[in-house]
């Protein structure tokens, strides 16, 4: 068993179940060789803190998994954990109009570093460092002992960066013919879990892109940008919009997209499928003085194009000011943003920052965080990075 020394002013941060090993905590970090090591913090006094695992993520170090001197990280510590994270998503298990969730969600669960997937029958585990990856059978062997699956993949999201590792992600089961139909609220989406490191659909938006449809869609304009492979559009479509215009730079976001459309029996030639820069749109907008009733902005944290980087704590508020011109007064912007660096009330600021900038008017209408299937840390906020802003355009008078 290594032992970790803890830094003296973290010492209690972590007695009272801190769970991210970060670097300014650990007194002798070059001790920490081997990841997936089973790791014991201790204080100066050498008294046991917590036990954990060694692994690089981010900018982590590993992940402390009890506080439990007697607890040891073993197949019957996985099979607890996952077991009691299945029995908080029964009421999912149990539904009828939505077949993917999230049933384990990294240290919101009880391990940082992983999470699992369900896609109607499949499990899908995503591994985020190389340490949590040494436990892959055990984690395997866990979910066929207690779930019934036709087959589980993987992700391994722990190159350099945090970039996705590309090869074959077909672990055990019978493989499927992609892509898969799930149903999310009632709405289908076709899904592929071994196609590189993204499946078709973000499934913490579920809320929103119901909400959506329920309140916001009847009769509008709506323009969805970074718009991936076009949930939101059918979402708005299911509810009633006019016309949907989606916009993303990847050339596979047109046929995804139609595919969507497709499954839901949707007519895409009566929406428009744009692959281009959000930016360059923009500007095209702005010519043609194209406006819209609804505008959704879901960018990554982090995205480059030949020209252009995009970074949502640089340049979200000028993206706020793009798309404040596109939206008609009484219109509504769904500002969304899953960067883990800054909280909803800073999110908020840079709302207000926009609006202030552009000298228009504006009303919050509603927020979103995670969904309960998205389970979080209560002491690692961080792990709740999920922020949508419901933001109103008011008229100037």
């Amino acid at each position: 068993m290594t032992q970790v020394k803890i830094n003296n002013k973290f010492v209690n941060k972590f007695r009272n179940g801190y769970p991210h090993l970060f670097k300014e905590a650990i007194v002798d970090i070059d001790q920490l060789q081997e990841e997936g090591t089973i790791i014991d913090l201790v204080d100066q006094h050498d008294q046991f803190i917590g036990r954990g695992y060694y692994g690089r993520q981010n900018k982590g170090y590993g992940w402390l998994l009890t506080n439990d001197k007697d607890e040891k990280i073993n197949q019957s510590f996985f099979i607890q954990k996952i077991s009691a994270a299945l029995a908080r998503r029964s009421n999912f298990f149990a539904s009828q109009v939505t077949t993917a969730f999230r049933v384990f969600n990294g240290e919101g669960d009880g391990i940082g570093g992983l999470t699992i997937d369900y896609y109607a029958d499949y499990f899908l585990m995503t591994f985020y460092s190389d340490g949590i990856y040494q436990f892959k059978e055990i984690i395997v062997n866990a979910i066929q002992q207690l779930t019934v699956c036709k087959a589980i993949y993987e992700k391994k999201r722990f190159d350099t960066g945090g970039k996705y590792i590309d090869d074959d992600d077909f672990v055990t089961g019978e493989r499927a013919n992609f892509p898969i139909i799930i149903k999310e609220n009632g709405i289908h989406f076709a899904v592929d879990l071994n196609d590189g490191p993204m499946t078709g659909l973000f499934l913490d938006q579920r809320e929103v892109r119901q909400r959506i449809l329920d309140q916001y869609a009847a009769g509008k304009t709506v323009l969805n940008t970074f718009s991936y492979t076009g949930a939101f559009s059918v979402y708005a479509t299911m509810g009633g919009a006019e016309k949907t215009v989606s916009v993303d730079l990847a050339n596979r976001s047109l046929p995804k997209t139609i595919e969507q459309f497709q499954v839901n029996d949707l007519d895409y030639t009566k929406h428009e499928i744009r692959t281009m820069d959000v930016f360059n749109y923009f500007n095209y907008a702005v010519k043609k003085q194209l406006t819209f009733d609804l505008v959704i902005l879901d960018p990554p944290s982090f995205a480059r194009s030949k020209k252009r980087t995009f970074s949502v704590a640089k340049d979200y508020v000028s993206l706020l000011t793009d798309a404040i011109a596109m939206t008609k007064d009484q219109g509504v912007i769904v500002a969304s943003t899953n960067f883990s660096g800054f909280n909803i009330e800073k999110f908020k600021q840079m709302i207000t920052k926009a609006f202030r900038e552009v000298g228009e008017q504006y009303q919050f209408v509603e927020t979103f965080q995670l969904p309960e299937d998205f389970r979080y840390h209560p002491q690692f906020e961080e792990g709740n990075y999920l922020k949508v802003v419901f933001i109103k355009k008011v008229a100037n008078h």
